[in-house]
């Protein structure tokens, strides 16, 4: 299978499915990331380095392919949606991809919100390119420090039913990955520090009857 992440910045692909990706990988699967916003131009507390500093995620994760777009960060809104949207059919085509994850639509950071809602738009491109097949699963994903920051009540928020096991092993790999980052970990009890996603990985686990588990909402599969 080859599986496309589509994220609004580097180290979401990570937060979100960084164990996932890196299990992926080393099943042999193909998996690409594309990355909506590459710079960080309003994330004073995040490496001037978000371009190397994912590279060297990639690495440890075991992904090849990547895709790097230059939206305006925490400004995504301000894009025209088609734009986004051409981007990310850009991703689907080029890479063949068979399944796309990407953000949760009730997700807090605006980025998020219009990245996930343009990969809804690009996975219909089989009706609209000729030749091209239909997706096999479109799945989204949670990311820590933001998508538990649901505050619309009238929202449907994240509710996973599908969890990926992976195990101490893969933890530790995720958090390698995210330690690539310069600035994004923070101290406990912030979301994004290693305490707190070692618990969010043993609540998914425990979820779903596993060690650890990253946890994924699929809305649409095909069989």
């Amino acid at each position: 299978m080859k599986y496309l992440f589509v994220v609004a910045h580097p180290d979401d692909e990570v937060l979100g499915a960084g164990a996932t990706i890196w299990k992926l990988a080393r099943g042999g699967h193909e998996v690409a990331v594309a990355t909506m916003a590459n710079h960080a131009a309003a994330r004073a507390n995040i490496s001037a380095t978000l371009q190397s500093d994912q590279a060297r995620a990639h690495e440890v994760l075991g992904v090849r392919t990547a895709y790097a777009a230059d939206f305006p960060n925490i400004r995504m809104n301000t894009v025209p949606h088609l734009e986004l949207v051409q981007f990310i059919e850009h991703c689907i085509e080029d890479f063949g991809a068979q399944a796309v994850v990407t953000h949760h639509p009730s997700d807090t950071n605006i980025d998020h919100v219009m990245t996930g809602g343009a990969a809804q738009a690009a996975a219909r491109l089989f009706q609209r390119r000729e030749g091209m097949a239909p997706l096999k699963s479109f799945s989204y994903m949670e990311v820590p420090s933001s998508t538990e920051w649901s505050l619309d009540s009238g929202l449907n928020r994240f509710t996973p039913n599908c969890f990926v096991e992976i195990g101490e092993e893969g933890l530790s790999v995720k958090l390698e990955a995210l330690a690539c980052y310069a600035g994004v970990m923070r101290p406990y009890p912030h979301p994004r520090s290693g305490e707190a996603l070692r618990g969010l990985a043993a609540w998914r686990g425990s979820q779903a009857g596993c060690l650890y588990a990253e946890a994924f909402e699929t809305v649409f599969r095909r069989v």
